[in-house]
């Protein structure tokens, strides 16, 4: 990020606070039948972020769960008001997923995709200028190029 800066975000009750040093790699909202489940809502919005990019102050607990494609990943939520700050997928090998609207001033970063849209709520209607997806995308075509090329170079740089 530019001079410095970073996002910041937190959960509600204040105990979980953190800090993202480099820019999101992609922000997306899924809309699939577990997320809607663990939500308890029509949607989440979540962004990507280099695993080394997020710093979390507070105590967070963490559960595993499974994806809808079977996968593992866990959930880091604050221990006292239960807020799900973010997520670590094993098929996301370095980087992890922050629940978007956990960030200050998360409307500046609405989802780039929409995804799983064949579970989206029928009467939860998208505008024609939203990319969509009935299932999950192809990373390489969609997310932008600049994205890519540092998620790219830091697994070049960790793997071992």
């Amino acid at each position: 990020m530019k001079n410095n800066q970073s996002l910041t975000g937190g959960c509600i009750c204040g105990q979980v606070k953190y800090q993202i040093t480099d820019k999101l790699l992609f922000t997306q909202a899924c809309h699939c039948k577990d997320c809607k489940v663990l939500t308890g809502s029509s949607y989440i919005v979540n962004s990507s972020v280099l695993e080394n990019t997020l710093i979390v102050e507070g105590e967070v607990s963490s559960t595993e769960l499974k994806a809808g494609s079977g996968a593992s990943y866990k959930t880091y939520f604050c221990t006292k008001c239960g807020t799900y700050v973010y997520a670590d997928y094993d098929s996301a090998v370095g980087r992890l997923t922050v629940r978007t609207k956990t960030l200050d001033n998360s409307e500046k970063f609405p989802p780039q995709v929409h995804i799983f849209t064949k579970d989206k709520d029928p009467w939860l209607n998208l505008s024609e200028d939203v990319i969509c997806f009935k299932e999950m995308y192809d990373q390489k075509k969609t997310w932008p190029e600049e994205s890519l090329n540092r998620y790219n170079e830091y697994l070049k740089a960790n793997s071992k």
